[in-house]
């Protein structure tokens, strides 16, 4: 793959607000998604990408490529843990408390979706993909995104509006 042409850059910028969205919908705060958006397009930058490839869907995939290497990486980091001065715990946990803080009743309801729900409405209502395009984002069939979008919006409405007892 060749560094990336002037349209493949100026497409690639065009779709940093909608990319952050899916890094922000992967991660679930603010600043693991900036963290996500960076190492993202460092590696489009990197790497470049094929001549003949939709830019929009590139991004996509290797963010989400990107993202499990993470995962993979923090658990990893998980079992084999440093050793943490006092300090350094305090740190984490004050700024834990103040992220949490800002999180709103919607994302709080959006992260306890399962991944593949969250990520499929992210992708179409906030992002406004197409059902086929989320569904070659994230290699499935479009029947799958169609009805992961529909029992992530009806545990959303569980979620944010739960039945009163009677």
């Amino acid at each position: 793959m060749a560094a990336l042409s002037d349209s493949q850059r100026q497409d690639l910028m065009a779709e940093l607000s909608g990319l952050r969205r899916f890094c922000h919908s992967l991660t679930g705060n603010a600043a693991d998604a900036d963290d996500l958006l960076q190492a993202t397009v460092e590696r489009i930058l990197q790497k470049g990408m094929p001549a003949d490839a939709h830019t929009a869907k590139w991004t996509y995939r290797v963010c989400k490529n990107v993202w499990i290497d993470e995962l993979r990486a923090r658990e990893v980091r998980q079992r084999y843990p440093a050793t943490e001065t006092e300090e350094e715990t305090a740190l984490s946990a004050d700024t834990v408390a103040e992220s949490e803080l800002e999180v709103a009743a919607v994302s709080t309801a959006m992260a306890a979706l399962p991944e593949e729900q969250r990520l499929a409405l992210t992708l179409v209502t906030i992002d406004g993909k197409t059902y086929a395009e989320a569904a070659e984002i994230l290699d499935v069939p479009v029947g799958t995104i169609m009805s992961r979008i529909a029992r992530a919006r009806k545990q959303l409405l569980q979620l944010l509006h739960p039945a009163q007892p009677e």
